[in-house]
């Protein structure tokens, strides 16, 4: 062991003691995420770690604390890479999940319009054919009311010239029977005017 290995164990031990509250705090209150990734915290943390120990290196002129350093550094800036990567990776998801959520309830409301628009002409259908059914009963119970009437008219008439044709009738027997009684009664004067005659014939040869 060398007088630079000597600062540079005494520094891992004295960082790993900084360090451990604020891993534990960090573990405590669950920074870390779900993958074990790198949180923004812990690279400040890692970031510091790096900037004590470059300092260190050069207060001993430790080219192997320096390196380390230099290191540390380089892994927190691949770090912070990938944790902005992932962030716009997120971002990205996000937007593409709003894209999709606003696409979706696009359809949605669409999907919804054509089943209004098709409920909507179903109802006017029905109302349409229950609209013609009762067009097509008035037509009908019209039709039969007026070939009803046209039958009352056409019965009316028919007992019209039924009752003309009787009437008629009558009449012309009415006036054969009264020609019958006429042409009696003449005959009955006629018969009474021969017997007076006759009579008075008679009446004549007997005075004379």
């Amino acid at each position: 062991m060398n007088i630079q290995t000597v600062p540079r164990t005494a520094l891992d031990s004295y960082l790993k003691l900084l360090r451990l509250p604020t891993d534990l705090v960090l573990k405590a209150l669950s920074v870390r995420n779900r993958n074990g990734e790198t949180t923004p915290a812990e690279l400040v943390v890692d970031r510091a770690e790096a900037a004590v120990r470059d300092a260190v290196g050069r207060v001993f002129n430790d080219p192997e604390l320096q390196a380390d350093a230099r290191l540390r550094r380089a892994a927190a800036d691949e770090r912070e890479r990938a944790l902005r990567l992932r962030a716009a990776a997120e971002h990205k998801s996000e937007q593409a999940d709003e894209t999709l959520g606003a696409r979706q309830e696009a359809a949605q409301a669409r999907r919804q319009e054509a089943a209004d628009r098709e409920r909507t002409q179903k109802q006017r259908s029905e109302q349409r054919r229950a609209a013609e059914s009762r067009q097509l009963a008035q037509a009908e119970e019209r039709k039969r009311t007026a070939v009803k009437a046209q039958a009352n008219r056409t019965e009316n008439a028919i007992e019209d010239q039924a009752r003309g044709d009787r009437l008629e009738q009558l009449d012309a027997e009415a006036r054969t029977l009264q020609e019958q009684e006429e042409a009696l009664t003449a005959r009955s004067e006629a018969q009474r005017l021969r017997r007076a005659a006759a009579e008075t014939k008679t009446q004549r040869k007997r005075s004379g």
